[in-house]
């Protein structure tokens, strides 16, 4: 059977992929998928840097505002859910761009996900109760005693991923890291021309700190305050994502402002180097320089009509 075609443009956060997607849809009568796993949180807009009401406008784009801050959301819910919204473009006689900096996302969906053991719900509530008592600091520690593989993959603050790799490490005696080694990832399932957004890493990081800064100016603090007057705790998933958390702890009188901005500063380059690590693993992608514009456009001409 005939593969559907699919453009993906991957790449660390603020590389421009948001600006290269909307020509690239305009111009080859696309639609927007979008692979982020912030995004798909409702009420969660500056943070996440989501498309502009008026950039959605101007192109569709999908799966972002689908669930409440408070809901969980995993790479098999997006799989799932990409999958339908494609088909329904794919009926459209339009085109799919996918874009996004989440790489498990993409690789979710390109290439399925390992048959790896389900949730228990019993350990993941005694994981939780652990983490409240002692840190979860504590349980990255364990983590790296039991699963140092999956450890270096997860970043110390990432509590849901701990916990899900402490789960399927108790309740299997078998590490995570394992399970992906011997089940690996499929075929890919589409026919893909995969673009990667790189620049000068100076330049990149100087772009951060200026995007970081609209996000002040636009209101984040204010966004990150209603959340939490509106019922949205601090240890929800979501709430521990970049800007959230360093908002968080200013209101909470963990940092001053100053502070605040700084860490999110310096996460953001952190979280920029470990995506380019995960895309940099693919050899299928091409890499361009955003301002490439003319050499993006004529690779994928080629690709919709060779």
């Amino acid at each position: 059977m005939k593969k559907t075609k699919m453009v993906v443009i991957v790449g660390p956060t603020a590389a421009g992929k948001t600006a290269l997607s909307l020509k690239l849809a305009k111009a080859f009568n696309g639609e927007i998928v979008s692979a982020d796993s912030m995004q798909v949180y409702r009420y969660m807009d500056i943070g996440t840097a989501k498309p502009t009401k008026e950039e959605r406008e101007y192109v569709p784009h999908h799966l972002i505002d689908i669930v409440d801050p408070d809901c969980e959301y995993s790479a098999a819910d997006f799989k799932r859910d990409a999958e339908r919204v494609i088909s329904d473009i794919v009926s459209r006689s339009r085109r799919v761009f996918l874009v996004g900096g989440t790489g498990l996302y993409v690789r979710a969906l390109l290439e399925g996900l390992f048959d790896g053991p389900g949730k228990v719900p019993s350990l993941r509530a005694w994981l939780g109760d652990k983490a409240r008592r002692a840190g979860k600091e504590a349980l990255y520690r364990e983590l790296e005693v039991v699963d140092p593989a999956s450890a270096r993959r997860i970043h110390p603050n990432n509590l849901a991923r701990i916990v899900r790799a402490l789960e399927v490490y108790h309740a299997t005696g078998r590490p995570l890291s394992e399970f992906h080694r011997r089940h690996g990832f499929g075929e890919e399932r589409f026919d893909t021309l995969k673009i990667g957004l790189v620049r000068d890493r100076r330049v990149l990081y100087a772009d951060i700190e200026k995007r970081v800064d609209r996000m002040i100016e636009d209101g984040l603090l204010e966004e990150v305050r209603w959340l939490l007057e509106a019922g949205y705790t601090q240890d929800l998933k979501p709430m521990l994502a970049l800007g959230y958390r360093e908002m968080t702890d200013h209101i909470m009188g963990r940092l001053d402002f100053d502070e605040a901005v700084a860490e999110l500063k310096r996460n953001t380059r952190n979280y920029a180097k470990r995506q380019l690590t995960w895309f940099k693993k693919d050899s299928g992608i091409r890499w361009f320089s955003p301002d490439d514009e003319a050499g993006i456009m004529r690779a994928v001409k080629r690709f919709f009509t060779q």
